[in-house]
């Protein structure tokens, strides 16, 4: 879709935002209405389809900078699509005309880079009827729309990696017209009201303007008998499975790119990609910092007192740590090359964090020894330097 087909529709709109929403907020917003329109929660909901086609146009367009750039300096320059688009210049004047408004706009677009200022501006609009640039433009082929997904995996799956099948329901290349939107054993011809450019020239008094064509939609060609899966449109929402490579040490909320797996483009243009959002489900007992896993082990008092070995799982299988006389509850022990391994060889360590176990309860036997302790210890301070700072007041 070229920038003058965007002028006629709100995207904005479409997704429920305002026109300063950030990435953020235009990114929720077409997950949430993606997700209630979706085809497969909508099986036979024509409303449904549309509307997820609709969001997801809006989407491939807003979540692009620089298509988003391009959209709004369009809407600024042409009203937006209102009754001052096309058929007219936005401010006063005679006729719905103020010449210093056309020039204060194109000096703003200029130096925005936007659409190359004035010069680009009196070309594209006046006298370049129906051939030339501005054909050109309404026709010029578009990238397909970017398409995201989301799936689920465990904890396991996320280090060592996994191969998953992927079931999407997108926009795609409709299989029965081949794209082109007409019924097959048919052809769209070329629309004889703008000779294929997709633009028509209107005069209003000294001057020419170009617009879309009514009669092609802006298409250049009209097609007289619609394909019954699209309606002419030349995507159709089709069911596909795809085989998604997770790779090993993805972390949670990454995404994956499939280039070329997303909306298909128009007028040969290459498709759009696909992004498969993960989400890793938490482990029962590792956790995970970069490339470290982690693992909290309780351990008796009498454990980090006297000193013991200690056996804790791995990913692989288990090994044996040494707990030297003396640690302290929340030590940090380092097992190497037993973390997160990456396909460039990176790879991380298992860190066991040591946690003095407290018992609910205690038998008669062990109240005593614990008794006998305490009296033994009772010259001894553990918090000295508090005990300082409490005394010294």
């Amino acid at each position: 879709m070229s920038a003058r087909e965007w002028i006629g529709k709100d995207f904005y709109k479409e997704l429920g935002v305002s026109s300063d929403a950030t990435s953020d907020e235009i990114k929720k917003a077409y997950r949430k209405l993606a997700k209630e329109n979706h085809p497969d929660a909508n099986a036979g909901n024509t409303a449904a389809e549309n509307k997820f086609k609709a969001v997801s146009e809006a989407y491939g367009v807003l979540s692009d900078p620089a298509k988003r750039k391009e959209y709004d300096e369009a809407r600024t320059l042409f009203g937006s699509g209102g009754a001052g688009g096309f058929g007219g210049f936005p401010g006063g004047g005679a006729g719905g005309f103020d010449m210093s408004d056309l020039f204060n706009q194109a000096g703003a677009q200029g130096q925005q880079g936007g659409f190359g200022g004035l010069g680009d501006i009196l070309g594209g609009i006046f006298g370049r009827g129906r051939g030339g640039a501005a054909g050109a433009t309404a026709n010029r082929p578009q990238r397909g729309a970017d398409v995201e997904t989301d799936v689920r995996i465990d904890f396991l799956e996320s280090v060592k990696g996994a191969t998953l099948p992927l079931r999407l329901s997108s926009p795609a290349t409709c299989s029965t017209c081949g794209g082109n939107g007409a019924k097959p054993g048919t052809s769209p011809r070329i629309c004889p009201t703008c000779s294929g450019s997709g633009l028509v020239s209107r005069s209003q008094g000294a001057f020419a303007f170009s617009e879309p064509c009514q009669d092609c939609r802006g298409r250049g060609k009209i097609i007289d008998d619609p394909c019954p899966e699209c309606g002419g449109e030349g995507v159709s929402t089709r069911t596909r499975t795809l085989t998604v490579r997770i790779p090993p040490g993805v972390k949670d909320d990454q995404r994956i790119r499939l280039a070329g797996q997303g909306e298909p483009g128009r007028g040969g243009a290459q498709a759009g990609d696909l992004y498969v959002r993960v989400h890793v489900a938490p482990h029962k007992l590792f956790g995970r910092k970069d490339l470290n896993l982690t693992l909290t082990v309780p351990v008796d008092f009498t454990e980090l007192a006297l000193g013991t070995t200690v056996t804790v799982p791995t990913l692989e299988g288990k090994v044996s740590l040494k707990v030297p006389a003396g640690t302290a509850s929340g030590r940090v022990l380092r097992v190497r090359g037993k973390g997160i391994q990456k396909r460039d060889g990176a790879q991380g360590d298992l860190l066991v964090t040591l946690e003095a176990a407290v018992p609910a309860k205690l038998d008669d036997k062990a109240r005593s020894a614990l008794e006998a302790y305490a009296e033994a210890m009772k010259g001894h301070d553990p918090r000295p330097e508090i005990t300082e700072l409490l005394e010294g007041r």
